[in-house]
Protein backbone atom coordinates (compact mmCIF):
# COMPACT_ATOMS: atom_id res chain seq x y z
CA UNK A 1 0.00 0.00 0.00
CA UNK A 2 1.19 3.80 -1.28
CA UNK A 3 2.46 5.42 1.94
CA UNK A 4 0.63 8.88 2.57
CA UNK A 5 -1.93 7.80 -0.42
CA UNK A 6 -4.44 10.50 -2.33
CA UNK A 7 -7.73 9.83 -2.62
CA UNK A 8 -10.36 11.58 -4.58
CA UNK A 9 -13.78 9.97 -4.23
CA UNK A 10 -15.77 6.93 -1.90
CA UNK A 11 -18.47 4.74 -1.80
CA UNK A 12 -19.46 2.55 0.63
CA UNK A 13 -21.67 -0.50 -0.21
CA UNK A 14 -23.37 -2.65 2.74
CA UNK A 15 -25.49 -2.85 5.44
CA UNK A 16 -26.68 -1.38 8.48
CA UNK A 17 -22.83 -1.61 9.99
CA UNK A 18 -21.87 0.74 6.91
CA UNK A 19 -24.90 3.18 6.91
CA UNK A 20 -23.98 3.83 10.26
CA UNK A 21 -26.09 2.73 12.99
CA UNK A 22 -26.00 3.37 15.96
CA UNK A 23 -24.09 6.69 15.68
CA UNK A 24 -27.04 8.93 16.50
CA UNK A 25 -26.89 12.60 15.22
CA UNK A 26 -29.04 15.08 16.67
CA UNK A 27 -31.23 15.55 14.25
CA UNK A 28 -32.07 11.95 14.49
CA UNK A 29 -30.27 10.54 11.37
CA UNK A 30 -27.03 8.28 11.63
CA UNK A 31 -23.37 9.04 11.06
CA UNK A 32 -20.86 5.91 10.77
CA UNK A 33 -17.37 5.41 10.23
CA UNK A 34 -17.99 5.44 6.43
CA UNK A 35 -19.05 9.25 7.28
CA UNK A 36 -15.90 9.72 9.58
CA UNK A 37 -13.89 8.40 6.70
CA UNK A 38 -15.20 10.48 4.23
CA UNK A 39 -15.00 13.29 5.98
CA UNK A 40 -11.25 13.07 6.81
CA UNK A 41 -10.78 12.04 2.87
CA UNK A 42 -12.62 15.10 1.82
CA UNK A 43 -9.98 17.76 4.36
CA UNK A 44 -6.88 15.96 2.06
CA UNK A 45 -8.81 16.55 -1.23
CA UNK A 46 -11.07 19.87 -2.28
CA UNK A 47 -12.86 17.93 -5.08
CA UNK A 48 -13.77 14.87 -2.81
CA UNK A 49 -16.71 13.32 -3.90
CA UNK A 50 -18.88 10.87 -1.62
CA UNK A 51 -21.29 8.32 -1.80
CA UNK A 52 -23.17 5.42 0.40
CA UNK A 53 -25.55 2.86 -1.09
CA UNK A 54 -25.58 0.98 2.40
CA UNK A 55 -29.01 0.15 3.82
CA UNK A 56 -29.56 -1.45 7.10
CA UNK A 57 -31.33 -5.19 6.84
CA UNK A 58 -29.92 -5.59 3.50
CA UNK A 59 -28.17 -9.34 2.66
CA UNK A 60 -25.41 -10.30 0.61
CA UNK A 61 -27.23 -11.15 -2.46
CA UNK A 62 -29.01 -7.43 -2.27
CA UNK A 63 -25.83 -6.18 -1.69
CA UNK A 64 -24.33 -7.49 -4.71
CA UNK A 65 -27.29 -7.38 -7.32
CA UNK A 66 -28.59 -3.68 -6.23
CA UNK A 67 -25.45 -2.11 -4.88
CA UNK A 68 -22.62 -3.05 -6.10
CA UNK A 69 -23.39 -2.37 -10.34
CA UNK A 70 -24.06 0.86 -8.92
CA UNK A 71 -21.01 1.05 -6.58
CA UNK A 72 -18.83 0.14 -9.98
CA UNK A 73 -20.24 2.51 -12.82
CA UNK A 74 -19.46 5.14 -10.32
CA UNK A 75 -15.45 4.30 -10.67
CA UNK A 76 -14.58 5.30 -7.55
CA UNK A 77 -10.85 5.22 -6.09
CA UNK A 78 -11.65 3.88 -3.11
CA UNK A 79 -14.89 1.37 -2.46
CA UNK A 80 -15.84 -0.61 0.34
CA UNK A 81 -18.05 -3.24 1.03
CA UNK A 82 -19.33 -4.93 4.02
CA UNK A 83 -21.72 -7.61 3.71
CA UNK A 84 -23.11 -11.11 4.40
CA UNK A 85 -23.22 -10.87 8.08
CA UNK A 86 -26.64 -10.54 7.90
CA UNK A 87 -27.04 -13.82 6.45
CA UNK A 88 -24.68 -15.67 8.92
CA UNK A 89 -26.86 -14.42 11.87
CA UNK A 90 -30.09 -16.27 10.31
CA UNK A 91 -31.48 -19.39 11.89
CA UNK A 92 -30.61 -20.73 8.69
CA UNK A 93 -28.24 -19.77 6.01
CA UNK A 94 -26.49 -21.18 2.54
CA UNK A 95 -22.67 -20.29 3.26
CA UNK A 96 -22.33 -21.42 -0.42
CA UNK A 97 -24.81 -18.43 -1.86
CA UNK A 98 -22.99 -16.36 0.11
CA UNK A 99 -20.00 -17.40 -1.41
CA UNK A 100 -21.47 -16.68 -4.36
CA UNK A 101 -22.99 -12.89 -3.89
CA UNK A 102 -19.59 -12.27 -2.43
CA UNK A 103 -18.00 -13.55 -5.13
CA UNK A 104 -20.02 -11.48 -7.99
CA UNK A 105 -19.85 -8.41 -6.09
CA UNK A 106 -15.81 -8.13 -5.56
CA UNK A 107 -15.46 -9.27 -9.12
CA UNK A 108 -17.53 -6.55 -10.34
CA UNK A 109 -16.35 -4.00 -8.09
CA UNK A 110 -12.34 -4.95 -8.04
CA UNK A 111 -11.46 -3.67 -11.57
CA UNK A 112 -13.73 -0.41 -10.89
CA UNK A 113 -12.01 1.38 -8.41
CA UNK A 114 -8.32 2.07 -7.72
CA UNK A 115 -9.24 0.35 -4.07
CA UNK A 116 -11.58 -2.10 -2.90
CA UNK A 117 -11.57 -2.64 0.90
CA UNK A 118 -13.56 -5.86 2.65
CA UNK A 119 -13.85 -6.30 6.22
CA UNK A 120 -13.28 -8.62 8.75
CA UNK A 121 -16.57 -7.75 10.80
CA UNK A 122 -15.89 -7.04 14.91
CA UNK A 123 -18.85 -9.08 16.91
CA UNK A 124 -19.96 -8.63 20.46
CA UNK A 125 -18.73 -10.88 23.57
CA UNK A 126 -21.55 -12.64 24.39
CA UNK A 127 -23.92 -15.59 23.91
CA UNK A 128 -25.17 -14.91 20.57
CA UNK A 129 -21.61 -14.61 19.31
CA UNK A 130 -20.59 -17.88 21.11
CA UNK A 131 -23.43 -19.39 18.85
CA UNK A 132 -22.49 -17.24 15.36
CA UNK A 133 -19.11 -17.75 15.77
CA UNK A 134 -18.27 -20.28 13.23
CA UNK A 135 -20.74 -19.17 10.91
CA UNK A 136 -18.56 -15.63 11.43
CA UNK A 137 -15.37 -17.45 10.82
CA UNK A 138 -16.52 -19.16 7.57
CA UNK A 139 -17.66 -15.90 6.03
CA UNK A 140 -14.17 -14.37 7.28
CA UNK A 141 -12.48 -16.97 5.50
CA UNK A 142 -14.40 -16.17 1.85
CA UNK A 143 -13.51 -12.85 2.52
CA UNK A 144 -10.05 -13.84 3.19
CA UNK A 145 -9.65 -15.80 -0.43
CA UNK A 146 -11.62 -13.51 -2.23
CA UNK A 147 -8.90 -10.18 -0.78
CA UNK A 148 -6.09 -12.66 -2.05
CA UNK A 149 -7.27 -13.21 -5.41
CA UNK A 150 -8.02 -9.32 -6.41
CA UNK A 151 -5.72 -7.82 -4.72
CA UNK A 152 -7.98 -6.47 -1.72
CA UNK A 153 -7.39 -4.91 1.20
CA UNK A 154 -8.67 -6.70 4.15
CA UNK A 155 -9.48 -4.68 7.19
CA UNK A 156 -9.36 -7.02 10.09
CA UNK A 157 -11.45 -5.65 12.69
CA UNK A 158 -12.65 -8.97 14.57
CA UNK A 159 -9.12 -9.46 15.33
CA UNK A 160 -9.23 -6.42 17.89
CA UNK A 161 -10.78 -7.28 21.27
CA UNK A 162 -11.54 -3.87 21.89
CA UNK A 163 -14.22 -4.07 19.75
CA UNK A 164 -15.87 -7.06 21.21
CA UNK A 165 -16.33 -5.05 23.93
CA UNK A 166 -20.11 -4.66 25.57
CA UNK A 167 -19.15 -1.34 25.90
CA UNK A 168 -18.43 -0.89 22.10
CA UNK A 169 -21.92 -1.84 21.50
CA UNK A 170 -25.36 -0.14 21.58
CA UNK A 171 -28.32 -1.28 23.69
CA UNK A 172 -29.79 -3.18 20.75
CA UNK A 173 -26.33 -5.35 20.50
CA UNK A 174 -26.22 -5.41 17.42
CA UNK A 175 -24.62 -1.94 16.52
CA UNK A 176 -21.38 -0.05 17.20
CA UNK A 177 -21.69 3.33 19.18
CA UNK A 178 -20.40 6.25 18.43
CA UNK A 179 -16.39 5.25 19.66
CA UNK A 180 -16.44 2.16 17.69
CA UNK A 181 -17.35 3.80 14.45
CA UNK A 182 -14.73 6.18 15.05
CA UNK A 183 -12.20 3.25 15.78
CA UNK A 184 -13.28 1.63 12.34
CA UNK A 185 -12.94 4.65 10.10
CA UNK A 186 -9.10 4.74 11.95
CA UNK A 187 -8.50 1.28 11.17
CA UNK A 188 -9.83 1.89 7.29
CA UNK A 189 -8.07 5.35 7.36
CA UNK A 190 -4.70 3.37 8.32
CA UNK A 191 -5.19 0.44 6.41
CA UNK A 192 -5.37 2.91 2.79
CA UNK A 193 -1.74 3.79 3.52
CA UNK A 194 -2.73 7.32 5.58
CA UNK A 195 -0.50 8.77 8.92
CA UNK A 196 -2.48 7.10 12.30
CA UNK A 197 -4.19 9.91 14.38
CA UNK A 198 -4.83 7.58 16.89
CA UNK A 199 -4.04 3.39 18.16
CA UNK A 200 -7.50 2.25 17.55
CA UNK A 201 -7.07 -1.16 19.34
CA UNK A 202 -6.33 0.35 22.56
CA UNK A 203 -8.19 -1.48 25.10
CA UNK A 204 -10.91 0.57 27.14
CA UNK A 205 -10.04 1.90 30.74
CA UNK A 206 -11.24 -1.08 33.25
CA UNK A 207 -14.45 -0.38 34.82
CA UNK A 208 -16.58 -2.03 37.44
CA UNK A 209 -18.38 -4.56 36.57
CA UNK A 210 -22.45 -3.86 36.57
CA UNK A 211 -24.61 -5.95 39.37
CA UNK A 212 -26.50 -9.56 38.55
CA UNK A 213 -29.65 -8.00 38.81
CA UNK A 214 -28.55 -4.48 36.19
CA UNK A 215 -27.81 -7.67 34.04
CA UNK A 216 -30.66 -9.40 34.25
CA UNK A 217 -33.17 -6.34 34.05
CA UNK A 218 -30.88 -4.81 30.73
CA UNK A 219 -31.17 -8.46 29.57
CA UNK A 220 -34.63 -8.03 29.82
CA UNK A 221 -34.78 -4.43 28.49
CA UNK A 222 -32.80 -5.98 25.22
CA UNK A 223 -35.26 -8.81 24.72
CA UNK A 224 -38.17 -6.81 24.99
CA UNK A 225 -37.32 -3.77 23.00
CA UNK A 226 -34.30 -5.37 20.19
CA UNK A 227 -34.35 -8.98 20.11
CA UNK A 228 -38.33 -9.80 19.78
CA UNK A 229 -39.35 -7.37 16.94
CA UNK A 230 -36.14 -8.67 15.24
CA UNK A 231 -37.52 -12.01 15.79
CA UNK A 232 -40.52 -10.69 14.11
CA UNK A 233 -39.17 -9.45 11.46
CA UNK A 234 -37.57 -12.61 10.32
CA UNK A 235 -40.76 -14.83 11.08
CA UNK A 236 -42.81 -12.22 8.46
CA UNK A 237 -39.71 -11.94 5.80
CA UNK A 238 -39.79 -7.98 6.59
CA UNK A 239 -36.31 -6.07 6.55
CA UNK A 240 -35.85 -2.72 9.13
CA UNK A 241 -34.24 -1.67 5.15
CA UNK A 242 -37.56 -2.35 3.43
CA UNK A 243 -38.69 0.60 1.43
CA UNK A 244 -35.95 2.92 2.57
CA UNK A 245 -33.35 4.77 0.38
CA UNK A 246 -29.84 5.06 0.64
CA UNK A 247 -28.38 8.30 2.67
CA UNK A 248 -26.14 9.31 -0.14
CA UNK A 249 -27.11 7.19 -3.18
CA UNK A 250 -24.96 9.29 -6.01
CA UNK A 251 -21.29 10.39 -6.15
CA UNK A 252 -21.12 13.90 -5.39
CA UNK A 253 -18.89 16.35 -4.10
CA UNK A 254 -18.82 16.05 -0.21
CA UNK A 255 -18.06 18.66 2.42
CA UNK A 256 -18.22 17.43 5.78
CA UNK A 257 -20.24 19.36 8.58
CA UNK A 258 -19.14 20.17 12.14
CA UNK A 259 -20.90 16.34 12.97
CA UNK A 260 -18.96 14.56 10.42
CA UNK A 261 -15.60 15.20 12.05
CA UNK A 262 -13.74 12.01 14.13
CA UNK A 263 -13.09 14.44 17.45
Amino acid sequence: MEMNASYTSFVAIGDSFTEGMSDLLPDGSYRGWADLLAARLATREPDFRYANLAVRGKLIGQIAGEQAPMAAAMGADVVTLVGGLNDALRPKVDMGRVRGHLEEAVELLAPSCKTLVLMRSPGRNGPVMDRFRPRMEELFVILDELATRHDALLVDLYGAPVLADPRMWDVDRLHLTAEGHRRVAEAVWQSLGLPPEGEWRADLAPSATPSWPARRTEDLRFARQHLLPWIGRRLTGRSSGDGRAAKRGELLPYTPSATDRLS
